[in-house]
């Protein structure tokens, strides 16, 4: 493989804490030299002045549908090539396919597939119970032997006591996390949206904060006699982050995640943009906002994460009760973050980069990912921090459309992205000297 050095860009290394300008020399897959590198025989030399050189970015929550039933368009294919659009190199990819993600032949299979495609890192999780139905447990050890980085039923909660133990307890002995899907489906019969007075002047079911909370806190509390790695999946209410809050001041094993929709928009969405505004968990109020804000500036959230979950336009073109819940993330999430966090004062750069990089990567276990090291993996997002651009959902390399930031302008943009020492996405503004 040909050398490639990366000139002249402010390289920011979250784990490490380094932060200074200087140039990154990729060969063979690995970073062989950081700050002051030069080629040693004739490679490519690309001009990263200006630009921010960071470790490939993560995502441990997103949905890419394979196997699927016919019903979706995305595949991990797609799903990839949304990812390196936004500088991700490395994806965890959630178990509500068709079939469910319940057997270890499905788990080697999505490795495989992602191998094969070679855009990014695809990681998968495993079902907690079979077919996520909450009923029995599924093949928990053969799925982590088999490479599953997580456990969950993401899309739905894992309502019995028993099994959530029984699930925490193979978290522990395999030593990875349970990502939990917080809501309690007793308290969301026929809830569409935040409950609160938007709700009631819409006339659409009520969702309340307290199924999330409640659940949290269930876990919490069964979890302090496991002592497995717990993580809460895209927070919404403001009460979730202190309950997180006081568990992590206890010293217990315990995270969450944010995403871009519960950073940026509220419940008056679903009145103003109509289905593109539906989610799960629900856009809550300003409080929740600052509430999750305020959980980022501290420390207890640690990880910002999409739950990209694309859909057919057919199934959002619906009347709100009945469309799909979810919407897209990978190719806009970088700059709808910067948006959130950065330019509104609550994070700079390396500490917003952590939350993308190296935080993520030790959530799943994976030390060897969301770093910048000589001899390490040439996992690199290099991102223009002052691009100006305008989201367009239909330039995006998911087969979703289900976008609410359509249209939207921003700053910020992921301008190349090398997977393993391999480009597999950079912009026409990518200079090579």
């Amino acid at each position: 493989m040909s050398e490639i050095l990366l000139k002249g860009g402010r390289i920011i290394d979250p784990a490490s804490g380094f932060d200074a300008t200087g140039d990154i020399l990729i060969a063979d897959g690995k970073i062989q030299s950081l700050s002051n590198a030069s080629l040693q025989s004739n490679g490519q030399i690309i001009d990263c002045e200006g630009c921010i050189v960071s470790p490939g970015l993560i995502d441990i929550h997103v949905h890419f549908r394979e196997p699927s039933s016919g019903n979706h368009e995305e595949t991990i294919l797609s799903g990839s090539k949304s990812a390196s659009q936004g500088g991700f190199t490395t994806v965890c990819t959630m178990p509500n396919t068709t079939p469910a993600m319940d057997d270890p032949m499905l788990i080697t299979e999505a490795i495989h597939i992602g191998d094969e495609v070679g855009r990014c890192r695809v990681l998968p999780t495993c079902c907690a119970t079979i077919g996520r139905k909450g009923e029995t447990l599924a093949l928990l050890d053969a799925m982590c032997n088999a490479g599953a980085i997580a456990i969950t039923d993401d899309g739905d909660v894992v309502e019995c006591d028993e099994l959530m133990t029984a699930s925490l307890e193979a978290c522990k002995k395999h030593n990875v996390p349970f990502m939990q899907h917080c809501q309690d489906p007793k308290q969301t019969v026929g809830g569409v949206m935040n409950a609160g007075a938007i709700q009631e002047e819409l006339g659409l079911g009520a969702w309340p904060r307290i199924a999330e909370e409640s659940i949290v806190e269930r876990d919490i509390t069964l979890n302090q006699n496991v002592g497995a790695s717990w993580h809460a999946q895209h927070i919404s209410s403001g009460g979730t982050v202190e309950l997180i809050r006081q568990a992590r001041s206890r010293g217990e094993s315990i995270s969450g995640e944010a995403s871009p929709h519960h950073l940026l928009l509220t419940d008056a969405a679903c009145r103003d943009i109509g289905t593109m505004a539906k989610m799960n968990p629900p856009l809550r109020e300003q409080h929740d906002i600052d509430a999750l804000k305020e959980g980022i500036a501290d420390g207890t959230i640690t990880i910002l994460a999409t739950d990209h979950a694309p859909h057919p336009e057919a199934s959002k073109d619906r009347p709100f009760s009945e469309a799909s819940f979810g919407i897209v993330g990978l190719d806009c999430a970088l700059a709808l973050y910067a948006k959130a966090l950065i330019q509104d004062g609550v994070l700079d750069w390396p500490s917003m980069l952590a939350m993308m990089t190296n935080q993520p990567a030790d959530l799943i276990r994976r030390p060897d990912l969301g770093r910048l090291t000589e001899g390490g993996v040439a996992d690199i997002t290099v991102i223009d921090p002052r691009c100006a651009w305008t989201i367009d959902a239909h330039a995006f390399g998911s087969a979703g459309r289900n976008c609410p930031f359509d249209g939207w302008n921003v700053t910020g943009k992921a301008i190349l992205t090398m997977y393993g020492g391999k480009v597999t996405h950079a912009e026409a503004s990518m200079n090579s000297l």
